[in-house]
């Protein structure tokens, strides 16, 4: 294992030299030259620094899902478990909040926050008031107030839009889940259904009989959504679907029915859960990664409360997808 002792014997000075040039100690007094010798030399010999992380503490992983969401969207789960788990590796000191109904119930000072899940107008502006160095993760309920890490949904949908019209397909549906209005509480147009909607009118494709949308996005929504669409005189012959959670119903209504997939329709579904890969037939769906977006998540807030930074940013993270025998 390369040493910061073979890098200053290389250079020919001090390893405590080394070390502050590699740490980017600005106080320290050395040539331009023997900067960039200590950098090289570190290259050549695959020198690699151990990250220390400083130490942040109170911070609120604040998750603002009830019971049935958490069991029903596994994409909430994973990320709380993860953020948990990464924070821990990044010397952040988080405590959880489980806050129902929106509720919030402080018992300590807030240095910052991760939020996971969804709230209203009144509860981001009470949030901003007792602290204003916090993350969103899966929404951006206001980019004006706080960052935010989302995965890319538009790009998710086009993409699928683009995959089936690729495959020859002419009557594409899609089966999705509301958003709701931060400021009323009332049921608006989801991201994904808008992407769907401006792809599918692109192609010419746009089929107001093949758009089935639920309140929410569970596994009975999707059931209850499948056994309106095999209803239909004429099915589609593909169907995009915003969460594995509501294919997994689709696919229930549809083997009850005895409607073969892909051969009658070709499902593609986004979330990649684990259990996407033991349907049957197996789900194609788009991999969306959890990993990169709670690492990215916590990147915003050490920046923010170690940087100092007052611009808020809203990140999108992209996925990958992964065909299995759905479509």
């Amino acid at each position: 294992m390369a040493t910061i002792k073979q890098i200053a014997d290389i250079v020919g000075v001090s390893s405590a030299a080394v070390s502050r040039v590699l740490n980017y100690d600005e106080k320290i007094s050395v040539s331009d030259e023997t900067r960039e010798a200590i950098f090289a030399a570190a290259e050549k010999i695959g020198y690699k620094k151990r990250v220390i992380y400083p130490k942040i503490e109170d911070v609120a992983l604040l998750y603002f899902t009830d019971n049935e969401d958490e069991l029903e969207d596994v994409f909430y789960h994973k990320v709380k478990e993860e953020v948990l788990r990464q924070a821990k590796k990044m010397n952040i000191h988080m405590s959880v909040f489980d806050c129902k109904d929106g509720e919030i119930k402080f018992t300590q000072k807030l240095n910052a926050f991760v939020a996971v899940g969804w709230i209203d107008r009144n509860k981001i502006n009470e949030l901003y008031g007792y602290c204003k160095n916090g993350v969103f993760i899966g929404t951006s309920p206001d980019e004006k107030l706080f960052d935010a890490v989302r995965p890319n949904m538009d790009s998710f949908v086009t993409q699928i839009v683009d995959y089936f019209v690729g495959k020859g397909h002419k009557t594409i549906g899609f089966i999705g889940g509301s958003d709701r209005n931060i400021d009323t509480g009332k049921p608006s147009m989801d991201i994904r259904e808008w992407s769907f909607r401006q792809s599918a009118s692109y192609y010419k494709c746009l089929n107001e009989e093949y758009i089935l949308i639920s309140d929410k996005f569970t596994v009975d929504s999707g059931y209850r959504l499948g056994k309106k669409l095999l209803k239909l005189k004429v099915l589609p012959s593909a169907i995009c679907i915003a969460s594995d959670t509501l294919a997994v119903g689709v696919l229930q209504a549809l083997n009850e029915k005895g409607v073969k997939v892909p051969e009658q329709i070709a499902l593609f579904s986004i979330n990649d859960v684990d259990i996407a890969k033991y349907l049957s037939p197996p789900l194609t769906t788009i991999h969306v990664d959890i990993n990169c977006i709670c690492e990215t998540a916590l990147d915003l807030l050490r920046n923010r409360v170690l940087g100092g930074s007052k611009v808020t940013k809203s990140v999108f993270v992209n996925g990958t997808p992964v065909f299995r025998k759905s479509c």
